[in-house]
């Protein structure tokens, strides 16, 4: 299995509540309180290893919820390297509502990160070992929209390949960089990189070969949600749709078809089994609630049923 390393420069406290109604101004009584350590990176790591693999992740985290967060990481023991910063790590809240089956969450924007601190995670990623850095979450304030485009640039010269999955000017920047191995947009975000929406497979398709021949990236995984997925390499693009399932949360589920698509290539899988082992993981990753992720089980379950191009 080739070495896989994952970087959170924004990653999140995630809490997750139960409550039968959701009501302004009264206090609201909330039940199944459930704290994870989380973030994009975070969230493939802790993936990868219950799919059996190991992912070192490396994040930045401060203050007294950093502190908080590095415990939550100690019950979870993952193996992990910290950069510290003067903020505070942030804390993302997901509400359940029972009577209705919706699901509220509260993201904030998390610390504001100086310029030193983010030029010391570039260093620190010059001493990594790895194969694989799945560059993953969005970036706080205060760290450039071309901060992955560096990460990149310190992939070439190091002898790792990047994954990259944000959104944004945080994604546009990071792939005009070029090179990247693989890259795992959303719909809205590929809508967001292109300036424009898209209303057929087709154009989906097209956007995504697009990126493929521009030279940004190798692979491209593009997530639709209920609608399947869209899968781009230089062979063309295919669409797979969705398994039919009941879903309980959508918390994790691109993190977790991230996560389960690049433990597959570590392990030297053709890039179409691969995505499809991602749309498998996150498909499993909806059955379960609040701000849990996939499970193997389910994602083996899940990957029988995901259909063949």
């Amino acid at each position: 299995m080739k070495r896989i390393a994952t970087l959170t420069m924004n990653p999140a406290i995630d809490v997750a509540y139960e409550t039968d109604r959701v009501f302004h101004t009264h206090k609201i009584r909330a039940r199944q309180e459930h704290y994870d350590p989380g973030g994009g990176g975070i969230n493939v790591a802790r993936v990868i290893a219950r799919l059996g693999g190991t992912a070192r992740a490396h994040y930045l985290a401060g203050g007294a919820t950093g502190t908080a967060f590095d415990a939550l990481l100690d019950l979870h023991q993952m193996v992990r390297s910290k950069i510290s910063i003067a903020g505070n790590t942030r804390i993302s809240t997901s509400v359940y509502e029972k009577a209705t089956g919706k699901e509220f969450r509260f993201v904030p924007q998390g610390p504001t990160v100086t310029s030193p601190e983010w030029q010391s995670a570039l260093e620190h990623l010059e001493t990594i070992q790895c194969d694989f850095l799945v560059a993953s979450g969005s970036l706080p304030d205060g760290v450039p929209d071309d901060f992955y485009a560096r990460v990149q640039s310190i992939g070439v010269k190091c002898g790792f390949e990047v994954i990259i999955d944000s959104s944004g000017s945080a994604l546009k920047k990071g792939l005009q960089g070029g090179g990247i191995l693989l890259v795992k947009p959303s719909l809205g975000e590929l809508e967001q990189l292109f300036d424009q929406t898209f209303a057929s497979q087709g154009e989906i398709a097209a956007a995504a070969n697009q990126i493929v021949k521009y030279g940004w990236a190798r692979l491209v995984a593009v997530t639709m949600g209920h609608k399947g997925a869209i899968f781009a390499q230089e062979t063309g693009a295919i669409h797979l749709p969705a398994v039919s399932i009941k879903a309980q949360s959508a918390v994790g589920a691109g993190d977790s078809f991230l996560a389960a698509m690049v433990y597959a290539l570590a392990f030297d899988w053709e890039p179409l089994d691969a995505f499809r082992y991602g749309i498998a993981a996150g498909t499993a990753a909806v059955l379960t609630p609040g701000t849990d992720l996939c499970h193997k089980v389910d994602v083996d379950r899940m990957f029988a049923l995901v259909g063949q191009a």
